[in-house]
């Protein structure tokens, strides 16, 4: 669900950020090379053999300044099968716009439609003042706290390869007003087959929080290509009855070779 090697501003350059002038402190770096311009993923999501809608992560092809700053123009679509849309009718959109240099966002929207509930909502994070303007009001956050989208992409930038079985990569989450601590997991390795192919994978598994975009009844497993890349081919939400998937169906603009491919 493309990145970026590292400039970091001094002291002296201006710039603007969230609508004030100022001079921007240096801001951290972070090197990727999992994703970069022009990405796209695109997935099947059903229960169990009934494919109820599709998905796409996609960045686009050039940058976008936010805050004086190059920024990852991110796009998370979901939208159900026109077939069923009678039965219960998905038009989610989400967009962040990621700093290139950091892997932090710099804002964030969200447009949800499904069957008759809407909620939309906005949120401008200042990194610099550690405050996020939303559509709810304004609120205090940590420094390069994240929404549920570049939370994403970040945990792409990490080289996860280093990390054991039951080892953690901690992250602030911002949602629903305040700051949430998100725990992800690692479980290991497995191969998995999809329709884009058969790759090895490393499994993780984002922890639920109270009170967060996670809360739900089960548990939410990702695999990602086990190499540079780590895109993710499989995504699992766990269920009373199964679980609800989104299996990779085809990709185009990666950043570099898929060496966890095995066959296609």
């Amino acid at each position: 669900m493309v990145c970026v090697l590292l400039l970091v501003l001094g002291l002296s350059q201006a710039t603007v950020v969230c609508g004030y002038a100022q001079s921007l402190p240096p801001l951290r770096s972070v090197s990727n090379t999992a994703f970069g311009y022009g990405e796209r993923l695109q997935y099947d999501v059903g229960y169990k053999f009934i494919t109820a809608g599709t998905a796409v992560f996609s960045i686009g092809n050039s940058p976008v300044q936010k805050a004086g700053r190059p920024c990852y123009n991110i796009r998370f679509e979901v939208n159900s099968l026109s077939s069923l849309d009678f039965l219960y009718k998905v038009r989610d959109r989400y967009r962040t716009y990621v700093d290139v240099d950091g892997i932090f966002p710099w804002a964030f929207q969200q447009s949800i439609r499904e069957g008759g509930f809407s909620k939309d909502f906005t949120a401008v994070f200042d990194h610099v003042s550690k405050t996020a303007k939303t559509t709810e009001g304004t609120f205090s956050i940590p420094q390069y706290v994240h929404d549920i989208v570049s939370a994403f992409y970040y945990v792409r930038s990490v080289d996860l390869r280093s990390y054991k079985a039951g080892q953690i990569l901690y992250l602030q989450n911002y949602f629903d007003r305040a700051t949430h601590d998100l725990a992800v997991k690692v479980h290991g390795r497995q191969q998995v087959k999809v329709d884009a192919g058969t790759f090895n994978c490393i499994v993780v598994e984002p922890v639920i929080k109270s009170g967060s975009l996670f809360t739900y009844e089960g548990k939410l497993l990702l695999w990602l290509s086990d190499d540079d890349r780590r895109i993710p081919v499989k995504v699992s939400t766990k269920i009373a009855i199964g679980s609800i998937d989104a299996k990779l169906t085809s990709y185009s603009g990666l950043r570099g070779p898929l060496s966890s491919l095995v066959s296609k």
